[in-house]
């Protein structure tokens, strides 16, 4: 099982503008497929999810293995797909403020291969960033649209750009952190990891505290860094590679790392998800699960969806585990996402599951798009975005 995983993982990554139908001859029902997505089942529905609109932004990830999404600030919602379009939405009611093509039609080196946005939005100080598959950052006036300043990193960019304290965060696949000023992109620092001979196609979101910056990387450590000098603070091992392959070492810590009351917690794929004592880099503790779509965490639990789609809850404190949901195994479902007592999730057919966040019970199901989710859905209060691969964006509340 995680092998098949694992190839998932690897032809959504790697297939291109196929992406979408290799996931759907993969998971609906080819007769050669061993493990098919689990049928969904019957629930009585006991919330009362109401939509309350939906809107096409662009092409969406345009068929491409992207975890573009919604960011929120100041009752707006700014959104982008991957040819570059970006708008500044009413979070209320989806309507448009402004919008602009942020990036120009050009072609790149000499490979002939078209520039599109692959992270982001990110928001930071009145800042939105973005990144690109050629490894250049864009920075824009979050007010207007208008254009701040482009940067070039080292390569493709997977995760979102951050911004705290003037200072731009960009996490770049060849294993490089790189800090740039945020008033006009210039580099200030770069620290760099080893890449394994094989990894993941992904890299996780850093997050910044204070003066401290944290990030995961392909060989299953996370590390801690001073935000102004880059200097490492602490490094912690999430997980070890072990077995005879290639394939069996991979350990990518490529789910976004929470930061929560004193402490950050992580996961990685065939490895393990960890609660770290952010100061310091103790571990807390672990549980052996694998993980590449990620977790959310409130003020008591931790939420995950596990390697085989499944979702699990875990005391924050000790780890210990409370409940287990197995109803969608193999649905290729994202990161929960928290919404009072409610946690949701995104599949590969385009449905939203809401489940208890005492049980793990389903107690709603909605179909804003029948495209996949690579995303988690955003929160904001009692409010829930959802941004599916085709581009549909569609906004939620419950009662």
């Amino acid at each position: 099982m995680m092998y098949r995983s694992l190839i998932y993982i690897l032809l959504l990554a790697l297939s291109g503008c196929s992406m979408m139908e290799n996931a759907k001859r993969m998971f609906v029902g080819d007769k050669d497929n061993a493990i098919p997505p689990a049928p969904l089942v019957e629930f009585r529905q006991s919330l009362n999810v109401v939509e309350l609109w939906s809107r096409r932004v662009g092409k969406g990830t345009d068929e491409q293995y992207l975890r573009l999404a919604p960011v929120y600030a100041a009752q707006r919602l700014y959104i982008m797909d991957t040819r570059g379009r970006l708008l500044a939405l009413d979070a209320t009611n989806g309507r448009e403020f402004w919008s602009r093509n942020a990036i120009e039609r050009q072609r790149f080196w000499s490979q002939g291969d078209e520039v599109k946005i692959s992270a982001g939005p990110g928001f930071g100080e009145e800042t939105l960033l973005v990144g690109t598959n050629n490894g250049e950052v864009f920075a824009y006036q979050s007010a207007d649209g208008k254009s701040m300043w482009r940067a070039r990193v080292s390569s493709e960019i997977l995760s979102t750009p951050i911004k705290a304290n003037d200072t731009v965060i960009v996490r770049t696949i060849d294993g490089k952190l790189h800090a740039l000023n945020g008033e006009n992109g210039h580099r200030l620092w770069i620290y760099d990891r080893p890449v394994p001979s094989l990894s993941l196609r992904g890299t996780a979101t850093p997050v910044i505290d204070n003066d401290m910056v944290i990030a995961g990387f392909d060989e299953g450590r996370l590390a801690a860094l001073d935000l102004k000098t880059g200097r490492l603070l602490w490094e912690a091992r999430i997980s070890t590679p072990s077995g005879s392959t290639e394939m069996d070492q991979m350990v990518d810590i490529d789910a976004d790392p929470i930061i929560m009351d004193g402490a950050i917690y992580a996961a990685s794929y065939q490895g393990q998800v960890a609660a770290i004592q952010l100061q310091t880099g103790r571990i807390l503790w672990t549980r052996d699960i694998s993980s590449y779509a990620g977790f959310t965490v409130d003020e008591n639990y931790l939420y995950v969806s596990d390697q085989e789609s499944h979702v699990r809850a875990f005391d924050r404190y000790s780890g210990e585990q409370t409940w287990e949901q197995q109803e969608l195994k193999m649905r290729n479902v994202t990161a929960p996402a928290s919404i009072g007592k409610y946690i949701v999730v995104g599949d590969l057919e385009g449905y939203l599951h809401w489940m208890e966040k005492r049980t793990g019970a389903f107690v709603a199901r909605t179909r804003p798009s029948d495209a996949p989710y690579i995303a988690p859905p955003l929160v904001v209060g009692n409010f829930l975005y959802a941004f599916s691969s085709d581009g549909t964006l569609t906004a939620y509340t419950y009662r």
